[in-house]
This record gives structure tokens, sequence and C-alpha cells, in this order.
């Protein structure tokens, strides 16, 4: 149990981590490329964009298929991009195998579980709420929660522990790119990378404390991280 060692609570990140989303990404990005007579762009394309919230996987898909967006027009294009995604963003979007058991089992754990993501706060709760993901989670942290901060940086995951009521010892972070390892980085947060997510290259250069294959190995690991 929680009490008995020293981690306390995990902090998920939403994309590529707890639920595979790039299929609803990738239709809505698809929507707003075509009203700018822009090509599509692939699933395989759109996965590597995702990461750094709306605005930047807005601007890489037109880097992608045209001429980069001009001076001034990215924010009325990352909110054309949001109408089209927010009322479908868990229309084609699913858990990765094992989270939500996973969840249930750290959750009657006695752990606090919380999502922090760059993600839009609304679709993120349309997604956890439309997966039963949300009734397990304590606290959630989207990219427009903060103003102004997103991952990496630390206070993102920090906020999230401050509501908790714990301190970065207490914590690990389940994440699945350099912005996840980064922000746990900067908070002094152990940081656990999950292989089969949205990374840009090997799991193994990430540099976090433990990967894992499958949700299946997360309970063990953090359990033997909270021992050591």
């Amino acid at each position: 149990m929680p009490s008995e060692h020293k981690i306390k609570a995990i902090l998920f990140d939403l994309d590529g981590t707890l639920v595979d989303s790039a299929p609803d990404l990738h239709a809505a990005a698809n929507k707003l490329l075509a009203q700018e007579n822009r090509r599509d762009v692939s699933l395989d394309e759109i996965t590597m964009m995702i990461g750094d919230g709306v605005p930047k996987l807005v601007e890489r898909s037109f880097e992608a298929t045209g001429d980069p967006i001009e001076e001034g027009d990215l924010d009325v294009l990352a909110k054309r991009y949001l109408e089209f995604y927010e009322p479908h963003s868990a229309d084609l979007t699913v858990p990765f195998p094992g989270a939500l058991e996973c969840l249930e089992h750290l959750k009657e754990q006695g752990y606090a579980l919380g999502v922090c993501t760059n993600k839009p706060y609304g679709a993120t709760m349309e997604i956890l709420g439309s997966l039963g993901l949300s009734q397990y989670l304590s606290v959630i942290i989207g990219g427009d929660t903060l103003p102004g901060i997103k991952k990496p940086d630390p206070r993102h995951l920090l906020a999230a522990l401050d509501k908790l009521g714990l301190s970065a010892d207490q914590a690990v972070m389940v994440g699945d790119n350099a912005n996840d390892v980064n922000a746990a980085r900067g908070g002094s947060i152990a940081v656990i990378v999950c292989r089969f997510g949205y990374t840009k290259g090997p799991a193994e250069d990430l540099g976090g404390d433990r990967i894992i294959d499958h949700f299946d190995e997360l309970a063990d690991v953090i359990t033997a991280m909270s021992s050591s």
C-alpha cells in the first residue's frame, strides 16, 4: 500500500500514454487542411506531431503540407482546429491495452492518480469521461489550465502535486515523450516511459528511470521503485 512506500501519487500523460488519440487528432487536422486547400497528412505523420499542444500540432501540419503559417494566423487556425476536434475528440480514441484496468488497480491500492497533459482541458475531460477513466483521477491539469505553462515546464506537474498535497519525492510521472521526461526531471520527479506511445525515437533515449511495454507491468514497477 502507498502508506508503506514513498510513492503516493502517479501522474499520467494522456496522448500516447493512457489513450491512443492519434486517429481523432488526425481527422481534425485533415478537415482543417482541406479548408485551406492543403493535402491530407497521414496518421503516421500526425502521430509524430503530437505532444506539444494544439497550436504546435497545427503549425507542424501546415509546415508538412506547404508554406508555413503566416505570422498572426496561428491562433485563428488553432481555434478552428479545436472546433473540428473537441466535439469528436473521443470518436476514435481508445485507451491503450490495460490502461483502464491499471488505473482501477492503482486506485484500489490507495494511490492518488492524476493526468498532466498539453491537450486542452475541455477535450481532455471529454475523452476521460467518455472512456470511463475520469472516475479514477483526483487531479487533471490540461494544456490551458495554467496560463502559459505546459510540459516540459515542471510547474505543470508540480501544480498537480500541490493540489494533492504531496511533494515531488512522493510521485512518479508516466509518459511517452521528451516533454514528460523533461518536466519530471525539472521537478525532481521520478519518471517511467511507455514504449508503446508516440515516442519520436527509441524509448531508451528519453532517459526515464524505467520503461514499460504494457500497463500490466506498471504496478510492479512502481512498487519496486517505491521500495528501493
